[in-house]
C-alpha cells in the first residue's frame, strides 16, 4: 500500500531551499506500518536487554557531540563544482534518510505509548537521535547556501506501508550498514587527512555509535520474535532483505562514485568492505547470512550496478519516452536475473554455526 500526493501538491521551492531529488527505487523512502501489531509484540524473551538499552539511550552519550564548532565558520568556495555537487547530493540523501527514521520512530512512539510503554520510550529516544542527525546534515547543506524544507518534504513524500516484521528486518540492516559506512569513512580519513575537505566527517565516529546502538535495539526486537529467525520463512526473508539492502548500497555507491573519489576512496572496494562487514554483523541476528565469498557474488552485484548506470544514461538522453522504455527493458531484466541468481546462491546457516559453538 502506497499513499502519494498529486503532483499539483508540489510547490516551487523558496530561494535557498533545495528542490527534493526525484523519488526512485534507490532514494530513501518514508514508511508507515501496522501499529496495532507493533503494540502487541511479546518482548519477554529480550525484555532485560531492551531495558538495559533504554537506560543507555536515556544517558544520551552523544548529546554534546553534535555541536558545530569553529571549523564550520569558513567559506567552502574552494571545493570544486563536481565535488560540491556530489557532496550536496550525499548530504540530501543522508538527511532524508535520517528524517524518514525520525518520522517512523516518532509515530511508533506515539501509537505505542499506552500499550507498550517500554517500546514507546525507546522509539521516542531513537527519534531524538534521528532528528539530531537530520538537523545537523541540513545545517551542513546550509553552508552551501541550500537546505531542505523538511516540513514540506513530510507533506509531499511518498509513504510506503511495511508490515512491522519487515520494518524490523530493514531498520536493523539500515542501521548496521550505516554504522559500517560511517566508521569505514572515518577511519580512512583519520589515515588520509588530506582528503578531509569538510569538518562533518569528524563527527562520523559519534554518528556510527548511534547507528550501532539503534541496530542493537532492533536486533533485540528481532530475536524477541521467534517467527523472524527460527523457521524456513524467516531464512527466506532474511536472504531477501540482505540482498535488497546490499544491492541498493552497491547501486547507490556507484551512482555517486564522484563523492567517494573526492574522499580518496575506491567506490568498488568501499562497497565490498561495507557489504562484507554488514553481512557478518547480520549473521549475529539473522538465521542466515549471504555467502559474499562466493566467486560470483560481487561480480553479479557489480554487473547490476553497471546496468543501472546505463539506465541513468538513457534517462538523461533526449529520446522519446517510448524509445527509452524499449531500451530500458532488457537492462531491467538483466538486473532482475542477476539478483535472482544471487538470491539462489546457498546462504550460510548462522543458527547452525551458533549451535556448533555452544
Amino acid at each position: 500500500m502506497v499513499n502519494t500526493l498529486p503532483q499539483s501538491a508540489l510547490k516551487e521551492p523558496k530561494p535557498g531551499i533545495k528542490a527534493p531529488t526525484k523519488e526512485t527505487v534507490l532514494t530513501p523512502r518514508f514508511y508507515t506500518t501496522n501499529f496495532e501489531t507493533a503494540a502487541s509484540l511479546d518482548l519477554s524473551a529480550q525484555e532485560t536487554e531492551l531495558k538495559a538499552m533504554l537506560e543507555e539511550m536515556r544517558t544520551d552519550y552523544n548529546r554534546h557531540h553534535f555541536v558545530r564548532d569553529e571549523a564550520f565558520k569558513q567559506s567552502w568556495e574552494n571545493i570544486d563544482a563536481e565535488a560540491r555537487r556530489a557532496f550536496i547530493d550525499y548530504l540530501e540523501r543522508s538527511c532524508v534518510s535520517e528524517f524518514s527514521g525520525f518520522l517512523l520512530f516518532k509515530e511508533l512512539s506515539r501509537k505505542l505509548k499506552e500499550r507498550s510503554p517500554l517500546l514507546a520510550e525507546i522509539f521516542q529516544l531513537m527519534a531524538r537521535d534521528e532528528a539530531r542527525h537530520a538537523g545537523f546534515l541540513n545545517k551542513a547543506m546550509g553552508d552551501f547556501k541550500l537546505s531542505l524544507d523538511l516540513a514540506e518534504v513530510t507533506k509531499t513524500r511518498t509513504y510506503t506501508f511495511f508490515p512491522i516484521e519487515w520494518v524490523i528486518y530493514t531498520v536493523y540492516l539500515s542501521e548496521k550498514i550505516g554504522y559500517w559506512r560511517y566508521i569505514i569513512i572515518y577511519h580512512h580519513l583519520q589515515k588520509h587527512p588530506e582528503h578531509l575537505f569538510y569538518p562533518l566527517f569528524h563527527y562520523f565516529e559519534s554518528w556510527c555509535q548511534d547507528e550501532n546502538r539503534h541496530g542493537d535495539i532492533f536486533k533485540a526486537l528481532l530475536r524477541s520474535q521467534p517467527q523472524l529467525w527460527n523457521n524456513w520463512k524467516a531464512r527466506l526473508w532474511s536472504r531477501f532483505f540482505l540482498l535488497s539492502v546490499f544491492a541498493t548500497h552497491t547501486l547507490t555507491v556507484h551512482e555517486r562514485a564522484g563523492f567517494y573519489d573526492s574522499l580518496g576512496l575506491d567506490p568498488t572496494e568501499f562497497d565490498r568492505q561495507v557489504v562484507r562487514n554488514t553481512n557478518e554483523t547480520a549473521g549475529r541476528a539473522f538465521p542466515v547470512m549471504l555467502n559474499t565469498e562466493h566467486p560470483k557474488f560481487f561480480p553479479r552485484l557489480h554487473r547490476c550496478s553497471d546496468y543501472n548506470l546505463k539506465l541513468l544514461e538513457i534517462d538523461r538522453s533526449s529520446q522519446p519516452k517510448f524509445v527509452k522504455l524499449v531500451r530500458k527493458l532488457p537492462l531491467v531484466a538483466a538486473i532482475l536475473w542477476n539478483l535472482l541468481s544471487l538470491y539462489l546462491i546457498k546462504p550460510i546457516n548462522t543458527e547452525a554455526v551458533r549451535e556448533t559453538v555452544r
